[in-house]
């Protein structure tokens, strides 16, 4: 396919400009004004149209097929929520319209989906307050480890070590570094959860806390999440849930039921925003009692006239974290995710997304290594060690061959604990014949592994572009070639 450059004719154009009646002034330096044409593509209208739909025709989404990428909750959301977000009196919102008098009354529902949709989260995870700007998860990691620092100031507490499990997400230890915190890796035990022996002997006075993913990036869930929580609070330590795997548990289970203190959470993963592109995303932080205080500016309250505002004067605050309110078009579809679901729709999704995990991982095991085979949550990690000994596929080669398959790669080689990983997650939404595909094109792949390993290996055959040098296409990024 020719790059939109290349379809360029001189003089073609799709769209007619009347000749401006209104007279111009240019105040800029000559320096500063371009002295050639832009290159601007010069195209009809119908050259535009049929460029662009070729390009979507080759986009993968969940909208097109299964996308089954462990620990990123990549599944469907529902188009009313999309359909809601883009009303005019939401989509054309100013944020700095007046919250009260005057234009007021336009902020007035904007301002009370934030302070709902607060209550709402706080509800589900067993929190006291929640912030709603963080802009992404790891905004929300960084947003609440500086909410962590600020307590133990308060207090006066010398601690400088944050803890956490080796199969974390990245994230983590490089939101605890920004934060001006070491990094301590704890050791997984040989059940693949964060070992509690090894956390004993690393707890000292100087621990400021622990960061942990339940379930973590294997999909289990770490039987001893209770003790771990007390182990760090007798330190006055703080314990930090990363809510990326939240639709595993979301609705049976809150997070400060268990002992922790902070959790952020991935609206873009499990309450309905689409994921992935770079955003838009959202990761609100909620706290305990003792932590409310130190919540970013400004909050939404609902005053006693039933009105709402957004409060500034907090003294502990970290302060702002974010332009406006963070992602509000995120927190509004999440919002209306919410408000459907129900508390009795919030239990199925976990239990679903459960259910389908298990589902794939006890049709593939005879397949390919189950490094844990105990029952996992949300997720599963298979291991291609067996093809790599026996016939040099790996997981790259596996991966790739899922794409002449039709179906999305799962996450590969993490968490790094676990040699040639394949991380799957089905979500709670893909229908058992969906999975049944999957399952048969995994199974077909790893016969083919032992019959003809080069084909695997040539993989992918049936794309636009074939299997590219990664790492020379990173440091060498060529569009044009493309």
């Amino acid at each position: 396919m020719k790059i939109v450059f290349e379809k360029s004719v001189a003089g073609r154009g799709g769209l007619r400009i009347s000749k401006s009646d209104v007279p111009t002034s240019i105040h800029l330096k000559k320096e500063y004004l371009r002295e050639t044409p832009a290159g601007i593509p010069e195209l009809s209208e119908l050259d535009v149209v049929r460029h662009f739909t070729e390009l979507s025709r080759r986009n993968f989404g969940v909208d097109t097929n299964f996308y089954p990428l462990g620990s990123c909750t990549m599944k469907y959301n529902p188009k009313v929520c999309e359909r809601i977000a883009a009303y005019p009196g939401f989509a054309h919102l100013h944020p700095l319209l007046p919250q009260l008098r005057g234009g007021g009354m336009l902020t007035q529902g904007a301002l009370e989906v934030l302070y709902e949709t607060d209550l709402l989260l706080r509800e589900i995870c067993g929190m006291a307050g929640f912030t709603m700007q963080p802009m992404a998860g790891a905004h929300g990691e960084l947003t609440g480890i500086m909410m962590m620092a600020a307590y133990h100031r308060d207090r006066g507490n010398q601690k400088t070590t944050v803890l956490i499990p080796d199969s974390a997400h990245g994230t983590n230890p490089a939101s605890a570094a920004i934060a001006g915190y070491t990094v301590t890796a704890v050791p997984s035990d040989e059940h693949g959860c964060m070992s509690i022996s090894a956390l004993k002997k690393m707890i000292t006075d100087q621990t400021a806390g622990v960061m942990l993913t339940c379930p973590n990036t294997l999909g289990l869930f770490n039987p001893h999440v209770r003790e771990i929580c007390d182990l760090i609070h007798g330190v006055d330590g703080l314990a930090y849930y990363d809510g990326a795997n939240l639709n595993a548990i979301v609705g049976t289970v809150r997070p400060g039921d268990l002992g922790f203190d902070l959790v952020h959470l991935n609206l873009h993963k499990t309450f309905a925003t689409p994921h992935g592109g770079g955003g838009p995303g959202a990761g609100p932080v909620g706290v305990v009692d003792k932590l409310v205080e130190f919540l970013p500016v400004s909050i939404v309250v609902k005053r006693e006239d039933g009105t709402y505002a957004l409060e500034y004067n907090r003294p502990k605050s970290i302060g702002y974290i974010a332009p406006f309110y963070g992602n509000f078009g995120v927190i509004l579809k999440a919002y209306v995710y919410l408000l459907m679901a129900g508390r009795e729709g919030l239990e199925r999704v976990a239990e679903n997304a459960v259910l389908n995990a298990n589902y794939i991982k006890e049709k593939l095991k005879d397949y390919y290594e189950v490094p844990h085979p105990q029952v996992c949550k949300h997720e599963c990690v298979l291991s291609a060690a067996r093809q790599a000994r026996e016939s040099g596929v790996h997981a790259l080669d596996i991966a790739k061959g899922l794409i002449d398959a039709g179906f999305h790669p799962p996450t590969m080689y993490f968490p790094s604990i676990v040699k040639e990983a394949l991380m799957i997650e089905p979500t709670e939404c893909e229908s058992r014949e969906t999975m049944d595909g999957f399952i048969a094109a995994m199974i077909e792949i790893a016969q083919k592994a032992k019959t003809d390993p080069e084909g695997l290996h040539a993989a992918p055959v049936t794309t636009p572009v074939g299997r590219l040098d990664e790492t020379k296409a990173a440091r060498e990024l060529n569009i044009a070639s493309l």
